[in-house]
């Protein structure tokens, strides 16, 4: 049977409009998102020819992460402060395959140039100088011969060396203490990333949970991060997790879950055992709703209604048929993890994590931080100033390090 191809690229106008305005500019950051997948090569190819630091959104992260001199990290809420001054610098932006939904992390003055397969999501989200209706790959290899090779590298070298000093930072927050109780979250996603195999896919729960997958989970062109990235919707990394399970009966698969997400769904703890599914879940357990907390604190709101008096869940997994261990130290965290990694079968490793690590993204507002300090100002007066010391004793470290 005739195997076909479509390729969708824009008419030869466009393309050459496209290039006038990336060829003038002094200062070209490209964004690149899912739309990017089977296209790594090609997308590398226009940063190397335009000297452009690259940007790639949390869905974009597992195909252009790896491989890639370019790269600087992620923007947005989630992100950096690396990804966050390569969109804030640029004079022209190459918007490849992505609807980045944050309009405040888009540059005030760049010329943006956008690609998309759908023609409805170019410029939705910020003005577009240069529309390009095609595939990321097709508009690619269409683009290339079109743009002049730079050879002044000072805008991309400046901007890799401030991705390598934020990457440094974010992995000395990745390290623990043998005695550290409660763990801190950064450290327990770097040890599974350490531990999982090379082609594990990843399912992360919305929240803080994503957040960690997003900064310390490497791609490598095997590894899957799957997660509920547009909408939002909570406790999906355990169901997510038997979906991919049960598809790919081989392959590693790991849910990242918050506490509150797997409260959520613990009548799915049944579901592996019943259909002997070998997932292995590492839950974030804080006590808390901590990405609702965050944001509450970022609007002034002393926290109410966010705390969870969580059982054991090690031992209700253990109760429903799973290999299950409960963590409280650092010390005791590597072993869990192999050990639940090398079961034959589904396996839960329930890790005690700081409730205050504050993710804080990027850029913060004036309104952010003025809610930051009306939250502070309030808990106070109501009489918890223990809650802002243990903000304060947990977060120092991250301080410290900036």
């Amino acid at each position: 049977m005739l195997k076909t191809s479509s390729h969708i690229r824009p008419d030869d106008a466009s393309l050459a409009r496209a290039a006038q305005v990336l060829n003038a500019a002094d200062r070209v950051t490209i964004l690149a998102g899912a739309g990017c997948e089977g296209a790594h090569d090609e997308t590398v190819a226009l940063a190397e020819a335009l000297k452009a630091p690259m940007v790639h959104s949390l869905r974009g992260k597992e195909f252009l992460e790896y491989d890639n001199p370019y790269d600087v990290g992620l923007t947005g809420l989630i992100g950096y402060s690396s990804g966050y001054r390569a969109m804030e610098h640029c004079d022209a932006l190459l918007m490849l395959g992505t609807d980045f939904p944050y309009r405040s992390f888009y540059p005030r003055k760049a010329s943006v140039v956008q690609v998309d397969v759908r023609g409805e999501h170019i410029g939705r989200r910020t003005p577009v100088e240069v529309p390009l209706v095609g595939t990321v790959k097709d508009t690619a290899q269409a683009l290339l011969p079109l743009l002049e090779r730079r050879g002044d590298d000072g805008f991309l070298n400046t901007m890799t060396r401030h991705y390598q000093r934020v990457r440094s930072r974010l992995d000395r927050l990745g390290e623990a203490k043998p005695t550290d109780s409660p763990l801190h979250p950064q450290y327990v996603a770097a040890t599974v990333d350490r531990l999982a195999a090379g082609d594990a896919a990843f399912t992360a729960d919305v929240g803080t949970p994503t957040v960690w997958a997003a900064r310390y989970l490497r791609m490598n062109g095997a590894r899957r991060l799957i997660g509920s990235f547009n909408h939002g919707s909570m406790a999906n990394a355990l169901p997510h997790a038997i979906g991919i399970q049960a598809s790919h009966p081989g392959r590693q698969v790991i849910a990242l879950s918050g506490d509150g997400g797997l409260a959520m769904l613990l009548g799915e703890l049944s579901t592996l055992r019943q259909l002997d599914l070998p997932v292995k879940v590492v839950v974030f357990d804080n006590s808390a709703l901590g990405f609702v907390e965050l944001e509450m604190k970022a609007a002034g709101v002393v926290t109410y209604g966010t705390g969870l008096e969580n059982p054991d869940f090690g031992a209700l997994a253990r109760a429903a048929g799973l290999h299950a261990s409960r963590v409280r130290r650092a010390d005791e965290l590597e072993g869990a993890l192999q050990e639940a990694f090398a079961h034959d079968g589904p396996a839960l490793v329930d890790v005690h994590t700081e409730r205050q690590e504050l993710s804080l993204p990027p850029k913060l507002t004036l309104e952010q931080i003025k809610g930051f300090t009306l939250f502070a100002t309030r808990t106070v007066l109501s009489g918890r100033g223990d809650e802002i010391l243990e903000l304060t004793r947990t977060n120092l470290r991250q301080l410290s390090l900036e």
